[in-house]
């Protein structure tokens, strides 16, 4: 058996941006996405043989438990429309919906929780499946990083460098050769320190990557970093005790962005691979109205459908 977790905005962004747009005129509805995230499942299934599918989602994509830690979070991502929601290509947005059909003709599990990000769903979904099979996050965000557990078999399958045909495996030993981390926890704690301008997330300034990683390893985890520099361990002097001193309430804060909430509601949903179509009407309909019948076709095929 094997569990594999999507990140499925992260996915269907990286499809958009990647797949040419065919489409013969601007009145015709975009597809680029749909066609994209649907290969990637196809070549994902096929890759890595999963018996289990979650496609997660993004209920929430900036949840307000995060906001209230840090009223930065993906500010600089929202839409100037007064309404909290991320600033997206309106091309990318028509094709959402076609995205949901297709996994619900598919009979792919699609995931979210309200008030929560696909971030957190996988991280439920990890907590509950960790030591029962292993499990594969498909994801281009290094945030996710945090879930790698070579003792529980959780890996992430990294596409942000190339894509999911030539994913990185990111195990507690890639961790450690890249950052110089030991573990999945030791990577969330790194990155608090070293701060995330593509989440607004400031870290603590003057401490970068290879620092954030040394002191981390100095002193076990974050919560061990801040109790020595609350209690005047002299090893940290100088310009970096300045620093961290004027961290200190950011880094109380931090892992309440940071950390994905492994304790969200999960819906009781069959996360199987599906073994039949589910809707096959949807599926012709979608196929035929919007050009869809070959990565239909690619998806069936790899799911043993075809």
């Amino acid at each position: 058996m094997r569990l594999m977790l999507l990140d499925s905005p992260s996915l269907y962004f990286r499809a958009f941006y990647g797949v040419p747009d065919r489409r013969e005129s601007e009145t015709e509805v975009p597809t680029n996405a749909v066609r994209g995230f649907l290969d990637m499942i196809a070549t994902l299934v096929s890759t890595h043989r999963p018996t289990h599918l979650v496609a997660c989602w993004d209920n929430d994509w900036r949840p307000a438990f995060r906001t209230e830690a840090i009223p930065t979070y993906k500010a600089h991502r929202l839409a100037d429309d007064g309404v909290n929601r991320e600033e997206t290509p309106p091309e990318l947005d028509v094709q959402v919906p076609l995205i949901v059909d297709s996994l619900a003709a598919l009979g792919i599990s699609r995931v979210g929780v309200d008030g929560y990000e696909a971030d957190d769903v996988m991280g439920a979904y990890a907590a509950r499946y960790a030591g029962t099979m292993p499990i594969d996050v498909v994801t281009g965000d290094r945030d996710m990083f945090q879930l790698v557990d070579d003792a529980q078999s959780v890996r992430v399958v990294y596409t942000a460098r190339g894509g999911v045909r030539d994913a990185d495996l990111v195990d507690e030993a890639f961790l450690f050769g890249k950052y110089g981390v030991r573990s999945g926890a030791g990577y969330a704690d790194m990155s608090m320190l070293r701060g995330d301008t593509s989440d607004g997330l400031p870290g603590v300034q003057g401490i970068g990557e290879k620092t954030a990683a040394k002191l981390i390893e100095t002193y076990g985890s974050l919560a061990g970093l801040r109790a020595a520099v609350e209690s005047g361990d002299p090893a940290i002097k100088g310009a970096q005790r300045t620093r961290l001193e004027a961290g200190l309430d950011y880094l109380e804060r931090a892992p309440g962005v940071v950390l994905v909430a492994r304790d969200a509601p999960l819906p009781d949903t069959d996360i199987t691979l599906p073994g039949d179509v589910a809707d096959a009407s949807l599926m012709s309909r979608l196929a035929t109205e919007h050009g869809l019948t070959s990565s239909f076709n690619r998806v069936l095929g790899a799911l043993g459908l075809g």
